[in-house]
């Protein structure tokens, strides 16, 4: 994103440069580095340093004459308010300038509605802020692109007069905030001169004040006679404060209170930077992204190059302050503390219902039934027989990256106090994340008593060692717990979903027809420029019912010689949008559409995505094209790549298309081609399997809704259907061939797709469980061998038994992942789970980002045009790898969540008993799958009856007995009937449904 602004910065600047070259001062970088061959290497590296980068306020006509202009001779419009907002304060009005610490710590509060327009971002703080937070740098630009709230960036790197030389031995966070000076104190002098120069008064120009948390920068600002201030002070002065001052970062606040109080710690020091770097260097110290059990908040994994089996992290003293997603560095503890992951359900509300929010630091770190619980799960796994494997433990020394976030959750109403509830006093609650894996957060806030009952955000400020909870501070209500607009709003955040409206800058880049855009009529329209005229084919689409989005379209027919063209037709998205104008960045950005039960968040306006790229029926479409010759035992004989048009006969639903191919009666040229390709398919599909593609499963349910007004009625399991097949094996087809395609033209840069061999070790578990419970041997050495034995696995009485298997099995394997050619050797290409040497995503480009990147490299690989610089950096590719792979993983979760959300709502109010299958046990409770929902859930012990019965687990035969005022035995794979009914949950406000055990299943 910042290299759209930049770039277009640069480019005008360039433009400007070359016509006024005595406009520029050039100041010169020199920087020494070090080759592989030990010399010395001097670098030197030119700035160009202007005069005319505008101010951009209002006020000024002197910026107006000066400022350079785009190639159409056109200024680029002024963004700040002639008139700003005033404050008790700043009568005269007031531009804001925040510096870093200020945007890291509370930006949002720069996104309120109720307050901070007017706002200069330095470049200096833009680029710092990038460096520190990408999630923080995209939500800036997205506020820099709001038409309303006028934040302005300022090149002041490239002004001459607000350019900062770093001194000999100043640090660069020194320089920064020095540069951030400058620009406040020019920006008010060039002000004053050019209200001077139009002949206003002095008193009038408004006040340039720069925000900061620093304490050093506020000395020396104000020293320098400078108008500065802390966010509290500011927020203190305007109308609205109460709810804003609980925005505001209580990090400063905080240790404030404590070295008053000289609280004594309760966690461990972390470990120097150096001393973490160098003890991973040496093999000493482990680093990993940090994961927390969802059934027990006192144990997190961590899994590194050095052992085979993640390691364990167990108890708050060992877990040291990390929280779910951090990038921490670990210790590996001594042998005789090795131990396997845990059998027992450890929930934190069960453990820790009272906690006094207010009265929680100096105590002890670990409650005394969390370390009763630990003791007892330790004891467990001692007397266990030496046959166990346990896996090596660790403690964690230090973070190196903190993967916080905003987060969504509830305040927990026993830590309100009653006064509260009555004024606006500020008090700490506990507000407790919908997120189990995420713990308990403190927050100060004076609206403690309106927030009870709604869901909220908030974000994480601080975790000190002598505190037992991190620290954090309001953002802002979603509404009241349960209501659909609050819940939609929940998930999206926790999933960090960007689905606010698209920016003005964005629709700008649409076509200015709108939905009068049609297909040029003339051929000789450069729109045609080496396209294919494929109007004449018998194209149709098969999607889902309801499917606005068409990005894939087909067509079969015989050849003469026996053989049979086929093509696939994907919408020519890379048409419409073209690389680094501000929908491509916007694109870019949200990485994928995310589709929720009851609606769809467009990676592309609804304009493209519905309309003018999707391949509907009965209109001329712009299309990308992958034509193959393919015999009759389905062979390819030859691929061709073009750009095409094509007019699609028929959007068929996979229900409808399935109908019509059943149907002996329809025998016209369209019903036979879709059977051509059906045919195809199964081949296709047979060759794959015997490659070693893997059948994998997972639960699919759809959530019928009433029509008007969208709420859940009921929930069916999803029929899978030969037609789906179908267009899963030439949209494979397709993606294969276009990577083997770019990876020829782009060995270095090619956008692919691999999907990485487990681990051994992912498999143990449930071979063991296998082998014990069903005498089935699960052999893991490929891909093949797999497969094989996952089709081996049946239970003659129960033939859902091997879906179960395999929707256990999808949990063992690695993430798929995009990639950038150049960045892994050619083996690591492979895609395990379909068993292909290499692939991509090609077929899906109006609701996936990496299919229009790899379109564009299609289209240079077939010398359709030139291939962008955008897409030509390997590091510019690798950086939207890494986002596109967290996006993509973001809205399969959002997905998932919304499916649970509503199937919960459908049953609400309602009792039914289902059957379902035990798929984990543990010494205190057991999981069930319940298929015909897509469910699982918990079921306690203590849910059986009160008082908890006791039990007995055998973990090497997956047996679980209780006795007394209940007696049941489970064991793992069973069938057993429940009853299902709905539960607001205590933990996390979010409604679930609730599993009863009835009693055993049929047989």
């Amino acid at each position: 994103m910042s290299s759209t602004l930049s770039n277009n910065a640069m480019t005008s600047l360039k433009r400007s440069l070359a016509a006024d070259p005595f406009a520029s001062n050039i100041s010169s970088k020199v920087y020494v580095r070090s080759t592989k061959s030990g010399k010395v290497q001097k670098i030197v590296r030119e700035l160009y340093l202007r005069q005319d980068i505008p101010c951009s306020s209002k006020l000024c006509t002197s910026c107006l004459k000066t400022a350079p202009r785009d190639a159409s001779g056109v200024l680029a419009p002024l963004v700040l308010s002639a008139k700003p907002a005033g404050t008790k304060k700043y009568k005269q009005g007031h531009y804001l300038v925040p510096d870093t610490n200020a945007l890291l710590n509370a930006l949002d509060l720069f996104e309120q509605t109720a307050a901070f327009y007017d706002v200069i971002i330095l470049q200096t703080v833009l680029e710092e802020l990038r460096n520190r937070s990408l999630p923080l740098y995209n939500r800036l630009i997205g506020l820099t692109k709001s038409e309303e709230k006028r934040f302005y960036v300022f090149f002041n790197d490239f002004r001459l007069e607000t350019y900062v030389v770093r001194d000999p031995g100043e640090s660069i966070n020194d320089r920064n905030d020095r540069a951030v000076r400058r620009a406040v104190k020019w920006y008010g002098e060039h002000l004053t001169e050019a209200v001077k120069a139009a002949g206003g008064n002095s008193k009038s120009v408004p006040a340039v004040v720069m925000l900061s948390d620093d304490k050093e920068n506020l000395t020396k600002a104000k020293r320098d006679g400078i108008d500065a201030t802390s966010l509290k002070e500011y927020v203190g002065g305007l109308e609205n404060a109460d709810q804003l001052l609980d925005m505001i970062s209580v990090v400063k606040e905080g240790r404030e209170l404590r070295d008053a109080r000289s609280a004594e710690a309760l966690y461990a020091e972390y470990f120097s930077v150096s001393k973490m770097m160098t003890g991973v260097k040496n093999g000493t110290l482990h680093q990993g992204i940090f994961n927390v059990s969802p059934y027990n908040y006192l144990e997190g994994s961590i899994k590194v190059p050095a052992f085979d089996k993640s390691l364990i992290v167990l108890g708050r003293e060992n877990i040291n302050r990390a929280v779910h997603g951090d990038v921490v560095v670990v210790e590996v503890l001594p042998k005789d503390q090795w131990k396997e992951p845990s059998t027992k359900i450890i929930e934190e509300e069960s453990m820790n219902r009272d906690e006094n929010a207010d009265a929680d630091e100096g105590e002890a770190v670990v409650t005394e039934k969390e370390r009763k619980a630990l003791q007892e799960e330790v004891k467990k796994m001692h007397s266990k027989s030496s046959e166990g494997k346990p896996q090596p433990t660790a403690k964690v020394v230090g973070v190196v990256k903190r993967n916080w976030r905003q987060y969504v959750g509830h305040v927990d109403e026993s830590s309100v106090s009653q006064s509260a509830k009555e004024n606006r006093k500020q008090q700490t609650v506990f507000l407790i994340p919908m997120d189990k894996k995420i713990p308990k957060i403190r927050v100060r806030t004076r609206q403690a008593g309106e927030i009870i009952g709604k869901r909220v955000l908030v974000t994480i400020d601080s975790w000190d060692r002598d505190s037992r909870h991190p620290v954090g501070h309001f953002v802002r209500s979603l509404g009241d717990l349960e209501t659909k607009g609050a819940e939609t709003e929940a998930l999206l955040l926790e999933y960090d979903v960007q689905y606010r409206p698209f920016p003005k800058a964005v629709l700008d880049c649409l076509p200015a027809e709108g939905h009068d855009w049609i297909v040029p009529p003339s051929t000789d329209d450069p729109g045609w420029k080496d396209r294919k005229d494929l109007r004449h084919l018998d194209i149709c689409s098969i999607d889902p019912i309801g499917c606005q989005d068409i990005d894939d379209a087909l067509h079969a027919r015989p050849l003469p010689n026996g053989n049979f063209e086929v093509g696939v037709h994907i919408a020519d998205v890379s048409h419409f949008v073209k690389p680094n104008n501000a929908m491509d960045a916007e694109a870019s950005i949200r990485g994928t559409t995310v589709y929720l039960v009851d609606k769809r968040i467009d990676m592309l306006p609804m304009l493209l995505g519905t309309d003018l790229c999707s391949l509907k029926p009965y209109v001329e479409r712009y299309a990308f094209s992958a034509i193959w010759e393919i015999t009759p035992d389905a062979e390819i004989v030859k691929s061709d790549f073009t750009k095409s048009v094509i007019k699609s006969r028929e959007a068929f639903s996979y229900e409808a298309a399935q109908i019509r191919v059943d149907d002996e009666t329809q025998q016209d040229e369209l019903t036979t081609n879709i059977r051509i390709l059906l045919m195809l398919s199964k081949k296709f599909k047979q060759k794959r399997m015997d490659a070693g593609a893997l059948s994998l499963s997972s639960p699919e349910v759809r959530v019928e809704m009433e029509s008007e007004t969208s709420d859940p009625i009921d929930v069916k399991t999803k029929k899978h259907l030969a037609t789906m097949s179908l267009v899963e094996e030439f949209m494979l087809l397709a993606n294969t061939s276009v990577a083997a395609k770019i990876y020829e033209a782009f060995p270095q840069t090619a956008m692919l797709r691999r999907h990485g061999a487990p681990p051994k070790t992912n498999f143990e578990e449930l071979a063991n469980q296998l082998k014990v419970k069903r005498g089935c041997e699960l052999k893991v050495s490929s891909s093949k061998e797999l497969a094989d034995s996952l089709d081996a696995c049946v239970d003659p009485q129960e033939p859902f038994f091997n879906t179960l298997v395999r929707v256990m099995a999808t949990r063992c394997m690695m993430s798929a992942e995009y990639f950038c050619s150049g960045t892994q050797a050619y083996p690591e290409f492979r895609h395990y789970g379909l068993a292909s040497e290499i692939y991509t995503h090609f077929t899906s480009p109006i609701r996936r980002y990496a299919d229009l990147v790899a379109h564009r490299q299609l289209a240079a690989a077939i010398n359709y045009e030139a291939l962008h610089p955008a897409v030509r950096s390997k590091g510019k590719l690798e950086a939207v790898c890494k986002n596109i792979n967290v996006r993509h993983r973001n809205a399969q979760q959002a997905g998932r969540a919304s499916i649970e959300y509503y199937v919960g709502q459908a049953l609400k109010g309602r009792i039914v008993e289902e059957e379902g299958f035990v798929m984990k046990i543990f010494s205190n409770g057991f999981v069930v799958f319940v298929p015909r929902f897509g469910i699982e859930s918990l079921i306690r012990l203590r849910d059986l009856a009160d008082p908890e019965p006791e039990s007995v687990f055998d973990a090497e035969n997956y047996v679980l007995r209780t006795s007394g005022n209940r007696e049941v035995e489970v064991e793992l794979f069973e069938k057993v009937v429940v009853r299902i009914s709905d539960v607001l949950e205590e933990k996390t406000g979010k409604r679930k449904v609730k599993l009863e055990l009835v009693g055993k299943g049929s047989k």
